[in-house]
C-alpha cells in the first residue's frame, strides 16, 4: 500500500504533508479547486445517540438542538470564564453528528465529551485510527467517496445568531470556499494511489495554512492560547449563537459582547518580505518600543506574500508601524485591524470598503 511519502516531491514532518515542492503553485492549485490537501493535522470524533443534538447545544456556543443533516456549523467549548477550550467543524446526517477537530485538541475534547454523558443517550467516539480527512475547494472534495456529509466552512458569512466585529468591505473570507471531507482508509488509498501516478494533484498543510490566515480564519490549535476568548478572534462570526440557551461561559461571552470590550483583538500583518524572514508563534509585536502582542500564525500567501495573525492588546494604537522580534532580528510590519478597539459595547458599525495592505518594506 503506498503512502503520503510515496507522493513525488513529498515533504513530510510530524503533522503530515508539508508541500509537494511548491507551496505557493499548490495554493492555487488548492484555491481553484485543481487539487486535494490531505489534512494530517485534522482528527474525527463522532457523537450518535438519540440525544446527541441537544446534548452539544447544551454544551456548547453553538445551537444544534434543531441542526438540519447536512447543515454545516462550528462550536466552541468554553471554561466557566468565557475562554476557548475546544473547537470543532460540525455536520449531522440525521443519526450521528460528526466533529472534526485540530490533532492536537482531539484526545482532549473526546474525553471531556465522554465524561460529560452522564445518562444521556449518546456516544462518543474518537475516529481518529479509521478515518482521514482531506480537504479542498467544495466542488474537488466532492468527488470522494465519504463516510459523512462534507463540512462546508461557514465562515464567508455571518451566521444565524452569530456577529461580525471586523468592519471591512469586501470581508478577506468572503469568497472562501473550503470543504472538508471525511473518507475511510480505502478511499483515502485510492487518493493517494492517484497522486503517486499523476492522476490527482495534491497540495500540503502550508498551502491550507496561507489561504486560512489571508482570510483571517482562527484555528484552535494554533491561534488559542489558555485566555482566548472567542470576541478577541472575531469568532463570533460562525461559532457563537447569541441568543440560544445557556451553556458553560455564555455569561462571559454575553457581558463582554454587549457591555465591555474585548482585552485583546486580532490584527493581520503584512509583513517585510525582503529579507526572506519569517517569525514564529510567540513572537513579540512592538509599537515602537512597547510589546503590544504577539504572533499567532504565519503564512507565505501566494497574492499577499509574507503575513500573519496576531493578538494584540485593545488599546494598542492603530496605523502605525509595527516591528515583529524574531529569531533573526526585528522585522517590519504593517497592521489591519480585524477586531476593532470599541468591539464589545457597540451597536451596528458601518462597513467601510477595504483599502489594500500596505507593504510594511515601502
Amino acid at each position: 500500500m503506498v503512502s503520503l511519502a510515496d507522493v513525488p516531491g513529498a515533504v513530510m514532518d510530524d503533522r503530515g504533508l508539508r508541500h509537494v515542492g511548491s507551496p505557493v503553485a499548490e495554493q492555487r492549485r488548492l484555491a481553484s479547486g485543481s487539487a486535494l490537501a490531505p489534512l494530517g493535522d485534522r482528527r474525527v470524533i463522532s457523537v450518535g445517540g438519540e440525544d446527541r443534538r441537544s446534548w452539544l447545544d447544551s454544551l456548547s456556543s453553538q445551537a444544534l438542538t434543531h441542526l438540519a443533516p447536512g447543515v454545516s456549523t462550528e462550536l466552541l467549548i468554553l471554561d466557566p470564564q468565557g475562554r476557548v477550550e475546544h473547537a470543532a467543524a460540525v455536520v449531522d446526517d440525521g443519526e450521528t453528528m460528526w466533529l472534526l477537530v485540530d490533532a492536537s485538541d482531539v484526545e482532549a475534547l473526546a474525553t471531556w465529551l465522554t465524561r460529560m454523558r452522564f445518562r444521556l443517550r449518546v456516544e462518543v467516539r474518537d475516529r481518529s485510527d479509521d478515518l482521514v480527512v482531506v480537504g479542498g475547494t467544495r466542488a474537488a472534495v466532492e468527488t470522494l467517496r465519504t463516510v459523512a456529509p462534507v463540512w462546508v466552512d461557514p465562515w464567508p458569512a455571518v451566521s444565524p445568531g452569530g456577529w461580525a466585529y471586523a468592519r471591512v468591505e469586501p470581508h478577506p473570507g468572503a469568497e472562501r470556499d473550503w470543504a472538508e471531507a471525511i473518507v475511510d482508509a480505502e478511499e483515502f488509498g485510492r487518493v493517494l494511489d492517484g497522486a503517486v501516478r499523476g492522476e490527482i494533484a495534491l497540495s500540503g498543510l502550508d498551502a491550507v495554512e496561507a489561504l486560512r490566515v489571508a482570510a483571517w480564519r482562527p484555528r484552535v490549535g494554533v491561534d488559542a492560547d489558555e485566555r482566548l476568548l472567542p470576541h478577541e478572534m472575531d469568532w463570533l462570526r460562525t461559532a457563537v449563537h447569541l441568543s440560544k440557551g445557556c451553556y458553560r461561559g455564555q455569561e462571559t461571552v454575553a457581558k463582554v459582547h454587549n457591555l465591555g470590550h474585548p482585552p485583546r483583538r486580532v490584527v493581520a500583518l503584512q509583513l517585510d518580505g525582503s529579507d526572506n524572514v519569517l517569525p514564529a508563534r510567540g513572537d513579540a509585536v512592538r509599537a515602537g518600543d512597547i510589546v503590544i502582542g504577539a504572533i499567532t500564525s504565519v503564512a507565505v500567501h501566494h497574492e499577499e506574500g509574507p503575513i500573519a495573525l496576531a493578538l494584540v492588546k485593545r488599546t494598542a494604537p492603530e496605523g502605525v508601524p509595527l516591528v515583529v522580534d524574531t529569531a533573526d532580528g526585528p522585522l517590519a510590519a504593517a497592521a489591519e485591524t480585524v477586531v476593532p478597539a470599541d468591539a464589545g459595547a457597540t451597536a451596528s458599525i458601518p462597513r467601510m470598503p477595504r483599502l489594500g495592505r500596505r507593504r510594511a518594506a515601502e
